[in-house]
C-alpha cells in the first residue's frame, strides 16, 4: 500500500480538502518535502512545474497557521509571474477552504488600490511578485513582524527575469528567524548563490534528474527550413492530429506569437484560439486563462511568460513553433503537458539557425529528442533572401560564442561586397585610377 496523506498526520479539515480536490496519494515530492517543512526545517525543492510541488509547500504552510490570527501576514510565497502567483492563490483557496485563513495576491499591472484594501482588512498569507510586494511594503501597507515562513516559487525564473534585487530586498525587511522554502526547477549557478545566502543547513530533496522532462510526455522534432514551412507544418498537424484535445502553442516573440495567432483564426475562429502575451492587458491574460482552462478554446498561443506556473491539467498536446533561447524554458513549456500522470506530446519546429539551442537543450535533458520526417504532404517553401541572412547571421553568432576567433563566413561575404562596391565607386569616379585599369583587365578577385 502507497503512502496517503493521512501518514503526514494533517488535521481533518485539510484531509477534507484535499479529498474534495481529488487527490488520494502525494506526488514523489509532496513526500518527500512535506515531513521535514512540517518539522520547521529550511528545505530546498529541485522539481519542475506539474510534479505538485505547489501543494508541497501550501498544505505543511496552512497545518502550521490553522487558523486566521492577528492583523499582519504570517506566510509570504514570491512567484516570478501574476499567472503563477493567482495560480498558487487558487490552491491554497482550495485547501484553506474549510479554515478561516486569509489570503491575498499582490502583483502588478493593475492600480494597488484594492490590493492595499484587502491587505488592511488583515492577511494571514500572501503571495506576490516580488516588485509589487516592495511597492507596497515601502509605502507602508505591510508589517512583516510577525513573519514565521518564507517561500521562493520557481526561483530560477525570478533570476532569469533579473529579480535579484527585489529578492536581495524582500530578505532585508523580513525577519531573521523565519523558516525558509526555495524551489526550482534547474540547479544552476545562481541558484546555489542564492541558496547560500537564502537558506539554514537546508535539507536538499530533488525529485527527478535535474531538468528532465516528465517521463509521460512524448518529444518530436522536425526540421522544417523556414518560418512559412513552420506554418504548413502547423495547418497539416491540426488537420491530421484527432488526438489533439488541447493545445498550447509557445513562440519565441510578441510579433511571431500574434502572426501565429492571426492564421489560426482565418483557420478556425475567435471563439477556437487565444493569444498570451505581455503586451496584452492584464484582465485579456486572465480572461484568455480561464477559457482556455474551462475549455472554451481549443487553442492557447503563449510566449514564455505564460509557459511556468500555469496549471491546466488536461492538455494534450505542446507545439513549440519556435525553439526556445532560454534552454530551461523547453522543459516548462513541455511541462504544460503530461501533467498529473497523463500522457501528452511535445512537438518542436526546427529551422537551422533553431538547431544550436537544440542541441543545448538535449544537452540539459540529457536525452536525445527523437526526429521525425516532415509529412510529404507539407509543402516545402523556399526561404526568403531575408530570411536566408538572417539565419546566416545566428549561424555565425552562435559559432562566434562557442569560439571568439570565429570571423564568420557571413562576415567575410559582405565584406567581399564591400570591396567590390567601394571598387566600383572608385573607378567610376575616376575612369584614369589603378582601381578602373584593374577592373578592365580582369574580373574580381578576392586577395589571398
Amino acid at each position: 500500500m502507497g503512502a496517503t496523506f493521512e501518514d503526514f498526520k494533517f488535521n481533518r479539515q485539510l484531509l477534507n480538502a484535499i479529498d474534495d480536490a481529488g487527490y488520494t496519494e502525494p506526488t514523489p515530492i509532496q513526500q518527500k518535502a512535506i515531513p521535514p517543512i512540517l518539522n520547521g526545517q529550511d528545505v530546498m525543492g529541485i522539481a519542475q512545474t506539474g510534479t505538485g510541488k505547489t501543494a508541497a509547500y501550501v498544505l505543511p504552510i496552512i497545518m502550521r497557521l490553522k487558523y486566521a490570527q492577528g492583523e499582519n501576514p504570517r506566510a509570504l510565497i514570491v512567484a516570478p509571474t501574476r499567472e503563477l502567483a493567482m495560480q498558487i492563490e487558487e490552491n491554497i483557496k482550495a485547501y484553506a477552504k474549510y479554515t478561516d485563513l486569509r489570503v491575498v495576491t499582490l502583483y502588478g499591472g493593475l492600480g494597488p488600490k484594492t490590493q492595499i484594501e484587502q491587505v488592511s482588512k488583515g492577511v494571514d498569507i500572501i503571495v506576490a511578485t516580488p516588485g509589487r510586494f516592495m511597492d507596497i511594503y515601502l509605502a507602508g501597507h505591510l508589517v512583516m513582524k510577525q513573519l514565521q515562513v518564507l517561500v521562493l516559487d520557481e526561483a530560477d525564473k525570478m533570476m532569469d527575469m533579473g529579480f535579484m534585487p527585489q529578492i536581495n530586498r524582500i530578505l532585508e525587511v523580513v525577519p531573521r528567524k523565519r523558516q525558509n522554502l526555495l524551489f526550482s526547477a534547474t540547479m544552476s549557478d545562481k541558484i546555489h548563490q542564492l541558496s547560500a545566502n537564502f537558506l539554514e543547513f537546508p535539507t536538499v530533496i530533488e525529485v527527478t534528474p535535474q531538468a528532465t522532462p516528465a517521463q509521460t510526455v512524448e518529444q518530436r522534432v522536425y526540421y522544417v527550413p523556414n518560418v512559412k514551412t513552420k506554418i504548413n507544418l502547423l495547418k497539416y498537424l491540426l488537420d491530421n492530429t484527432d488526438e489533439i484535445k488541447k493545445l498550447m502553442l509557445f513562440c519565441k516573440t510578441r510579433t511571431v506569437a500574434e502572426d501565429v495567432y492571426k492564421f489560426l483564426i482565418r483557420k478556425y475562429n475567435e471563439q477556437e484560439v487565444r493569444v498570451l502575451h505581455a503586451n496584452k492587458g492584464q484582465n485579456t491574460r486572465i480572461n484568455s486563462m480561464n477559457a482556455f482552462k474551462n475549455d472554451e478554446v481549443k487553442i492557447l498561443v503563449s510566449t514564455d511568460v505564460a509557459a511556468r506556473g500555469i496549471d491546466v491539467n488536461d492538455v494534450s498536446h505542446v507545439i513549440n513553433f519556435d525553439v526556445p533561447f532560454v534552454t530551461e524554458d523547453y522543459v516548462h513549456r513541455i511541462g504544460r503537458t503530461g501533467r498529473a500522470l497523463q500522457l501528452g506530446e511535445a512537438i518542436t519546429f526546427c529551422t537551422p539557425a533553431e538547431e544550436y539551442y537544440l542541441h543545448k537543450i538535449e544537452k540539459l535533458i540529457r536525452q536525445t529528442i527523437p526526429v521525425f520526417d516532415v509529412p510529404v504532404d507539407v509543402f516545402i517553401e523556399q526561404t526568403a533572401f531575408e530570411e536566408r541572412q538572417e539565419q546566416a547571421r545566428e549561424i555565425d553568432e552562435q559559432k562566434r560564442k562557442e569560439d571568439p576567433e570565429f570571423k564568420g563566413a557571413f562576415h567575410e561575404k559582405k565584406t567581399l561586397n564591400q570591396r567590390k562596391k567601394f571598387d566600383a565607386a572608385k573607378a567610376k569616379a575616376n575612369p584614369n585610377s589603378k582601381a578602373a585599369k584593374d577592373r578592365a583587365k580582369k574580373p574580381f578577385r578576392k586577395k589571398r
